[in-house]
């Protein structure tokens, strides 16, 4: 029997999860390809297709090669999922519309009459809109480079209570992109981003610090997917098996970052949260010194204390953009800077690991001697809460504070911050 195609077509996917969804899903044959515009038509005219998703730059692309488009496909004017009809002759269909709804119920959203704002024109942007309006949005606008509604003169929307973005601004590797500063758009009380690789864009992470409603787009894949496998083999996924797909990627691949006062046993934990769950750990600290070639205290002293922090900011963002599933411990001052907690919490999860003052040491930790460990905590206390998702007391032994850690850390499944 001829050996059928499943798999996620488009032009550059090294960003994508789906293999690993699909997988899990139970599609073990399913893959990526990567085609050339120019060879678009020769590959849809294979005999051997037996299910694709379809991503971009191709999602309206495809419509002329389908013999007939789903209800949802035709409405938006583009397809997500290509499966070949028992005539060999390929149908579209727009899974991606019942993952963002799902997407958007997780996070709380509800569009019935509100303004929405949706960035960008693309296919994507063609699902979210029809979904707003299916949903009874009382405005859907559309803000594009080059149109009407433009980021230019976004600020006469002050009034948009949802925003979406449908572009890819903010994907990895240019992470520190964001398409609108939040800030312009006072009235929103939800913020939801197509993207999920990163976990967490710099769009989402604005909308947390400001009490928005939030979600990635990690939800939205994992839904879509299924309901793409449903259409490949004519089966019904259970909504508990997705939901435990979309906890076993948080899981998987966010990075588990450790923050807290000098002292306070982050490495030690650390270790032995790697020895729990067979993960790599990697101690900021020590990474800095392997890569300067000298101790901590010496670079103090001989190059000050702005040095070592403009050292401890490159080498965070570069672990934090190159790893997935990491334990990650810091070292107690990197919440001091704006960037490095949005480093941190971009593609992991932030623990805030607290242990009694006067149980911390102080030997051999240059910014513990320089003053009272009390004024220092005082200090820092607010930007720990804020970099963190979850906080632990470190009371117990190690080997309890690392079980309590990844118990909370396995509980997660992509719900916004509380």
């Amino acid at each position: 029997m001829e050996e059928k195609v499943f798999g996620l077509l488009g032009r550059k996917l090294g960003h994508s999860w789906s293999v690993p969804i699909h997988r899990a899903l139970g599609c073990e044959g399913y893959r990526l390809i990567e085609v050339e515009p120019e060879q678009l038509p020769a590959f849809l005219a294979r005999g051997d297709i037996g299910g694709l998703n379809v991503t971009i730059p191709y999602k309206r692309e495809v419509i002329p090669y389908c013999a007939a488009l789903d209800q949802g496909a035709e409405a938006i004017g583009s397809v997500n999922t290509l499966v070949p009809g028992p005539d060999g002759k390929l149908r579209g269909y727009n899974t991606d519309l019942a993952g963002f709804l799902t997407m958007a119920r997780r996070a709380g959203v509800d569009f019935a009459g509100k303004k929405v704002l949706v960035l960008g024109s693309g296919g994507a942007s063609l699902t979210v809109q029809a979904a707003a309006r299916m949903e009874k949005a009382r405005e859907v606008v559309v803000i594009s480079r080059n149109g009407p509604d433009n980021y230019q003169n976004l600020d006469r929307h002050r009034d948009a209570e949802i925003l979406v973005n449908a572009t890819p601004v903010g994907m990895w590797p240019r992470m520190d992109a964001s398409p609108v500063d939040l800030d312009r758009l006072p009235g929103l009380t939800a913020a939801l981003d197509l993207i999920y690789n990163p976990l967490r864009t710099r769009l989402l992470l604005q909308g947390e610090e400001r009490g928005l409603r939030c979600s990635g787009g990690l939800p939205m894949l994992v839904e879509q997917a299924a309901a793409a496998e449903e259409l490949f083999f004519g089966r019904t996924v259970p909504r508990d098996k997705t939901e435990a797909i979309l906890a076993g990627l948080w899981q998987d691949r966010a990075n588990l970052v450790l923050v807290g006062m000098p002292g306070c046993g982050k490495t030690t934990v650390g270790r032995e949260l790697s020895r729990l769950t067979g993960r790599a750990l990697l101690d900021l600290d020590a990474e800095i010194v392997r890569r300067a070639g000298k101790p901590i205290p010496d670079i103090f002293r001989g190059e000050g204390e702005a040095a070592f922090r403009d050292l401890e900011s490159r080498v965070l963002a570069e672990v934090t953009s190159d790893r997935n599933g990491w334990i990650i411990a810091t070292g107690g001052g990197a919440v001091l800077r704006a960037e490095n907690r949005e480093a941190m919490r971009r593609t992991g999860r932030v623990c805030f690991l607290r242990r009694e003052l006067e149980l911390l040491p102080t030997d051999g930790r240059p910014l513990s001697q320089a003053g009272s460990l009390e004024e220092m905590y005082r200090r820092r206390l607010p930007l720990y809460q804020q970099a963190a998702d979850f906080q632990v007391e470190n009371q117990g032994s190690p080997q309890e504070t690392a079980q309590e850690i990844w118990r909370d850390h396995c509980a997660y499944s992509g719900h916004q911050r509380p």
